[in-house]
């Protein structure tokens, strides 16, 4: 069952005199407990498209629908819980001054009524970390915890959807490989749908259903996440391919 689409999306950016073109006409859809993922170089548009699912930037052209019915730029409470989005700098991510239980708190309270108990202990068990760093500030964790944090924040408010951009990008191998296994099971486990940005086509294939590869803004090659990489149809995605094979 598709939970979402998108239709033909653009993004304009103006620059000065000049018109540069993010998004060019995309079409894609997210099954139910799908993880897809948007592979492509810096400036391919893959972030640019996870910002406007997010509901952060509006399209200049096209439709975002979640289960069949179109998204405004203007969304509604349920319409932003539906969709979490985890981000690359978790540290960043969270308020300094407050710690992690009180984020998470105050993330559900607005997404979930100020009347949703916060279940610290659950949460910090899903992500397999101790109940106490609950009460640390995010300075006090390292990247890998921070980012895990980041992902029982997002599930806290039970999303439909994970937007995931760049997310073990600043970690290292071991922690990387750790937060793959535990997004895998979290969206298994929860019938989670998710779409993850990553330049890195290694762990695509880890993690991945499906992927779609984005070359300046276009859909340039799609298909389940083994197929295209390890038979890619298209010369962009079999350049991307050798380069990650010969590093």
């Amino acid at each position: 069952m598709t939970v979402l689409e998108g239709r033909a999306l653009s993004k304009n950016y103006r620059h000065q005199n000049r018109v540069i073109e993010a998004l060019r006409g995309v079409d894609f859809t997210l099954e139910d407990g799908e993880i897809l993922g948007l592979a492509g170089e810096s400036g391919s548009g893959k972030s640019t498209l996870l910002k406007l699912v997010a509901g952060l930037e509006p399209p200049s052209e096209g439709s975002i629908l979640l289960h069949g019915r179109e998204l405004s730029y203007r969304r509604t409470t349920e319409e932003y819980r539906a969709m979490q989005m985890i981000f690359q700098n978790a540290p960043a991510s969270f308020h300094p001054r407050r710690t992690i239980a009180e984020s998470i708190a105050e993330s559900v309270h607005n997404l979930r009524g100020k009347n949703v108990p916060v279940q610290n202990d659950a949460l910090a068990d899903m992500v397999g970390l101790p109940p106490e760093l609950m009460g640390r500030y995010p300075r006090q964790l390292s990247g890998g915890q921070c980012q895990r944090m980041a992902i029982a924040r997002a599930m806290a408010v039970r999303p439909e959807i994970l937007l995931c951009d760049e997310i073990t990008s600043a970690l290292d191998v071991s922690s990387q490989a750790q937060i793959l296994r535990l997004l895998a099971d979290i969206c298994r486990e929860n019938h989670t749908s998710a779409i993850f940005v990553s330049h890195d086509l290694a762990v695509i294939r880890c993690l991945c259903d499906r992927v779609m590869i984005m070359r300046n803004g276009s859909l340039v090659e799609e298909g389940s996440a083994a197929q295209v990489i390890q038979d890619p149809k298209e010369e962009y995605t079999r350049k991307l391919v050798d380069s990650v094979l010969k590093i």
